[in-house]
């Protein structure tokens, strides 16, 4: 594991064999909050990475119900029993392993590898606004109906989950980049990605820092580039009767 530290955010980087996988930790006054899980494998390291910065951690947030964040929940909570556990409200679906759309989504069928047999329920269900501490959650479905990014209040450090890639070349979630393909293959709607990365753009973010790959300094630039080349993808395009009846 490999930890970097920016400002209030210090992110541990887990390097298996398949894909690298990031986990947050933030901190606040009165301890952590832990932004994603990672897999199962993770569990020692956001641990001791904890015990290192000297504080505990109080909240445990997810971005969005996929295993590769979830994959430690049930472990953390067993071993940090008085954690918060916040998740979106529509996410808390998938958490809980129901793959079901909702009346007013796109007919598409929902990607990835959705977790079964996670025994942790959530504490509090988050909608768009709602703030964690000093993290405002912001709605940013595509990746998964329910993804939420979130923003640093304090210094517009951007969480923002799976909604954008920056492994194996910077992209907005379901942009096929063949050298890392797996939040492409892994994208709910390419549409509602596409309208989500042009809202935390407009957040302007002073950092990205996403579910796998490095943190970005000053990243406005490159958002514009990738949301641009998203818009010029077909495939990206509004499909015809993509709501549900």
């Amino acid at each position: 594991m490999k930890s970097t530290t920016v400002q209030t955010v210090t992110q541990l980087a887990f390097l298996p064999r398949l894909f690298p996988i990031n986990c947050y930790l933030v901190e606040e006054q009165d301890g952590l909050t832990l932004i994603d899980s990672g897999m199962a494998f993770c569990q020692k390291g956001i641990l001791s990475a904890a015990s290192r910065l000297g504080k505990p951690i109080r909240r445990i947030v997810l971005t969005h119900g996929h295993q590769d964040h979830v994959g430690a929940l049930d472990g953390l909570k067993a071993a940090l029993p008085d954690a918060k556990v916040y998740i979106s409200a529509r996410d808390s679906r998938l958490l809980a392993g129901d793959v079901s759309l909702m009346s007013h989504e796109p007919n598409l069928p929902i990607r990835g590898s959705v977790p079964k047999g996670i025994k942790t329920k959530p504490d509090i269900l988050l909608q768009d606004g709602d703030m964690v501490g000093s993290l405002q959650a912001v709605a940013a479905p595509g990746h998964t109906p329910g993804s939420m990014a979130f923003l640093d209040t304090r210094n517009r450090i951007l969480i923002a989950g799976d909604a954008f890639q920056v492994r194996g070349g910077a992209a907005v979630s379901g942009k096929l980049k063949p050298l890392f393909p797996f939040p492409a293959m892994a994208t709910w709607s390419k549409q509602e990605a596409l309208a989500s990365a042009r809202k935390l753009r407009s957040l302007e973010p002073s950092l990205l820092a996403v579910g796998h790959g490095r943190m970005l300094q000053q990243p406005i630039p490159l958002l514009d580039r990738i949301i641009a080349e998203a818009e010029a993808d077909t495939g990206f395009l509004p499909q015809t009767g993509g709501k549900r009846l």
